[in-house]
């Protein structure tokens, strides 16, 4: 699932290309929105929102789009070849003279009025990379359910927006602990620094085209994607396991040494991903 960095950044090329543009294309390939057409209307801004994009139009439209897994929006000029995915992926067209922005793979894709935003991310918690970020009110969220892992309950968009699965695994070896920890079993200076902490790794990493969160070159994570291979650190083998967000299982990465704590035992049923490295 893209992070919340990676939704901001989609969110700028988008409004570059197309804020303050009038559409001269219009194509929403999804049955419900088939003969929708938005030729005609201006642009007024691409807003990201968590993990959600918002695009607004005159008129009072807002398209609703979501990445989820695999979606992706590209952006071409009229002399570029589109190359985001074959074309039975595209979900949607949105073109002015200067550039097309081509939508592949779009699990969740609406029109609605500008209006009824609320509907559709007013569940979602203080945003890391908007201007609505509030950590006292993350720090909250998050120990409402102080019996909660960790890992989870970062997950959680209702908690604080924009961290995925990287962030996760990052944030808890960055805080020392093992994402199974319960949240109200954080020490209290590292409850403290949590947010901060999180706000400073995606801002940090909102302009880089590689995300880093250990400021060493060629060495970009500490955990996550390094099954078997060595703790940045101390050299232990990390490891890997699933664990759940609420919906569904995702893989996990921690560093048994630096992270000491609860975790899945080896060769349980969570665990059993952690046979096979993964990148």
């Amino acid at each position: 699932m893209p992070e919340g960095d990676t939704v901001w950044q989609t969110a700028k090329r988008l409004h570059t290309a197309l804020a303050g543009q009038v559409l001269t294309r219009c194509d929403l390939r999804v049955p419900k929105y088939a003969t929708a057409d938005l030729t005609g209307r201006s642009v007024l801004d691409v807003t990201p929102r968590g993990k959600h994009l918002l695009t607004r139009f005159e008129g009072g439209i807002t398209l609703h789009s979501h990445l989820r897994m695999d979606g992706s929006w590209k952006v071409f000029t009229p002399d570029q070849r589109w190359s985001g995915g074959p074309a039975h992926q595209i979900r949607a067209v949105l073109g002015t003279p200067a550039h097309t922005a081509v939508g592949y793979r779009l699990p969740v894709l609406e029109l609605l009025r500008t209006t009824e935003e609320e509907r559709v991310i007013g569940h979602l918690g203080p945003d890391l990379l908007g201007p609505d970020w509030d950590p006292e009110r993350a720090l909250a969220n998050l120990l409402a359910d102080p019996a909660r892992p960790l890992g989870e309950a970062l997950l959680d968009q209702r908690n604080l927006a924009g961290i995925g699965n990287v962030y996760k695994s990052e944030l808890c070896f960055l805080l020392g602990v093992t994402p199974w920890l319960p949240v109200g079993a954080l020490p209290a200076d590292r409850t403290a620094a949590l947010p901060v902490l999180a706000k400073r790794l995606l801002e940090a990493n909102r302009e880089r085209p590689v995300r880093t969160t250990t400021a060493r070159r060629g060495q970009d994570v500490f955990v996550y994607g390094r099954a078997s291979r060595p703790c940045l650190r101390c050299g232990t083998p990390v490891r890997l396991a699933d664990q759940g967000d609420g919906s569904r299982e995702r893989p996990t990465y921690w560093c048994p040494t630096c992270q000491p704590g609860p975790a899945p035992a080896p060769g349980s049923p969570a665990a059993r991903r952690s046979r096979h490295p993964a990148s």
